[in-house]
């Protein structure tokens, strides 16, 4: 550091102007920034918006009040440790963490334009685009803890459901993947984001268990991959196939039947010891039948956990306007964050938001051939387990 000049005496020094991180958030600041936008918005034409405000809470926010000051307790540090850059409303006053909160849920559950989100607010879309960002950096760093994969325990009780609620024993979770739409600018268009259905999109696989939580996910990936492919290329499988996951207590049957880990998984997959998927349809045997019925029941959790992730999340359900290819998995991973704090919070993942049909409406199954010996055997063991189940069961 250059030494400082001597000044003369009559001259007072003048204090420095302070270049570090804001320490505290104003209190008083925008503290009814919720009764503002309730009574702007209740109602609002065309929306089905509850009477009672705390259903309207939810309907805007997708969130309990409870689990919403939980987020903010999350992200506040992050939102205050720098200069908020302009982050005003239109009366010129600072936006409190609750405000920037609501302002990014807003813009991630209902899809609408950062003009739309920022009228609803009385800021403008600039504010809304960078409180955004801000958001979603801090939950990304901040919430990791409510999507990782179950300690030996946790899956132990993962396992119990499954057979509890499906029959199927050392079940560990369901996979399925889902395509986010969005348009590219022709400079960056290429045939691997252009998927089957000609849409240029982007990959988010996922797992999760017997309450739709998400266990594991995969995005960033172009939506023209097959998802046999997107699967290989995901740390998951990886570790499985190194022996690191899905590596717990084989059950073993009379007659010495063995069935190990596994996670299930539609026909797009391929068939391995540890993920199976359901048996050709055609002339099926008794006994191959009521595995596909079961199967099909218990990896239709996954199907169902899309639907409510983009139902919430709308976000992810409209075409994006040429995103950030870089920045788009972070939004996704979000969501996918917000939908567990949803469930480890307690709150419910309400139907009525959730989208009706398919969470890649207009989108046809994929097929893979490829089939592992050992998890064809794996799966015939199954199989035979489950139908010698259901010939034991009392009859109702």
């Amino acid at each position: 550091m250059a030494p400082v000049k001597k000044l003369k005496k009559k001259k007072k020094l003048k204090k420095p102007k302070s270049i570090s991180a804001v320490p505290t958030e104003p209190r008083p600041i925008e503290s009814d920034w919720w009764d503002s936008f309730w009574h702007k918005n209740s109602t609002t034409p065309g929306l089905s918006i509850p009477l009672n405000e705390e259903e309207g809470f939810k309907y805007f926010f997708r969130v309990s009040k409870n689990t919403f000051n939980y987020i903010c307790s999350l992200v506040r540090e992050d939102l205050i440790s720098r200069p908020p850059s302009g982050l005003i409303n239109i009366e010129g006053r600072l936006l409190s963490v609750e405000k920037q909160v609501a302002i990014a849920l807003r813009r991630l559950a209902s899809g609408d334009s950062q003009v739309s989100v920022g009228a609803a607010f009385g800021v403008g879309q600039s504010t809304v685009s960078q409180v955004t960002w801000r958001f979603i950096e801090a939950l990304e760093e901040r919430a990791k803890h409510h999507l990782k994969w179950p300690g030996s325990s946790r899956m132990e009780e993962i396992k119990l459901k499954f057979e509890e609620l499906f029959g199927l024993p050392n079940c560990c979770g369901a996979i399925d993947a889902t395509h986010i739409i969005m348009t590219l600018p022709a400079v960056q268009t290429s045939d691997d984001w252009c998927d089957q259905e000609n849409n240029y999109s982007m990959f988010l696989q996922g797992i999760v268990d017997h309450e739709m939580r998400f266990l594991d996910i995969v995005t960033g990936w172009p939506g023209g991959m097959t998802l046999s492919r997107l699967l290989k290329c995901s740390e998951f499988f990886r570790l499985c196939e190194a022996g690191e996951r899905l590596n717990g207590n084989t059950i073993t049957f009379s007659e010495g039947v063995e069935i190990r880990e596994f996670i299930v998984g539609g026909v797009a997959y391929p068939l391995l010891p540890w993920l199976l998927t359901p048996f050709e349809t055609n002339e099926l045997s008794t006994t191959l039948s009521t595995f596909n019925s079961i199967h099909n029941t218990a990896r239709f959790l996954a199907s169902r956990s899309f639907l409510h992730l983009k139902g919430n999340w709308r976000i992810l359900n409209k075409v994006m306007w040429r995103p950030d290819r870089r920045k788009l998995p972070s939004i996704i991973l979000v969501c996918c964050l917000l939908h567990n704090i949803i469930l480890d919070c307690g709150d419910q993942l309400h139907p009525d938001v959730a989208l009706s049909g398919h969470h890649d409406c207009g989108y046809k199954e994929q097929c893979c051939k490829q089939v592992d010996p050992v998890g064809k055997n794996m799966r015939e063991n199954v199989a035979k387990y489950l139908q010698h189940r259901k010939e034991e069961a009392p009859p109702k």
